[in-house]
């Protein structure tokens, strides 16, 4: 039964097709939206449309960036021979907040999964093979710990073992299955100092 009427259904639909976005959520936002004061949905609408137009990937760890190189690949004072390898920006910003980390990262934007047909092709490894073509001393492994993170962790772990560089995988405490960007700082912190050398 339509209540609303087309356009407040067509919102809720919008929104509802957001991941994480349920339908009583998208209802929800949707009657915020529409008893918001028309200059802050419009502020809003302009910022998602530009943040769309200017967003892109760093040219060199191919994070979310609006610049052509997001600020921890142009922050001097980090370790560029120290590399994290992550599956997304979100895993990156989870070990950000730890504030520990001072070497660089790279976003691989994925991980290998046959089962839905992405390969290593698919993912940003050629990017990371040419990084290491650089002055780097050690790559450090933080996929997650899922069977897709367990091997895209496997396949680099070849990889950068060809090249005499030292690989590391974070240590346990993160749990099978978990996602990065949903664990507390004390874990993420207790996994990097554990890593271990593969």
């Amino acid at each position: 039964m339509d209540y609303y009427g087309k356009e407040m259904n067509g919102l809720i639909e919008q929104l509802a097709s957001l991941p994480g976005i349920g339908g009583k959520t998208a209802q929800r936002l949707a009657f915020h939206i529409v008893n918001m004061p028309v200059d802050q949905v419009e502020k809003l609408s302009e910022t998602i449309i530009r943040a769309r137009k200017r967003v892109c990937y760093c040219k060199v760890c191919c994070t979310l960036t609006d610049q052509e190189v997001c600020p921890i690949c142009s922050d001097e004072s980090r370790d560029h021979s120290m590399i994290m390898v992550v599956e997304t920006t979100r895993d990156l910003a989870a070990y950000e907040k730890t504030g520990r980390y001072e070497g660089v990262y790279h976003v691989l934007q994925g991980a290998i999964s046959p089962m839905l047909g992405i390969g290593p092709s698919d993912i940003r490894l050629k990017e990371l093979m040419v990084r290491l073509e650089g002055d780097v001393r050690e790559v450090i492994i933080a996929t997650n710990s899922s069977l897709e993170g367990e091997t895209t962790a496997m396949y680099i772990s070849r990889l950068v073992k060809g090249t005499g560089i030292k690989v590391s995988r974070i240590a346990s405490g993160v749990p099978v299955g978990g996602d990065l960007e949903y664990i507390d700082e004390v874990t993420l912190l207790r996994a990097l100092d554990g890593r271990i050398e593969l």
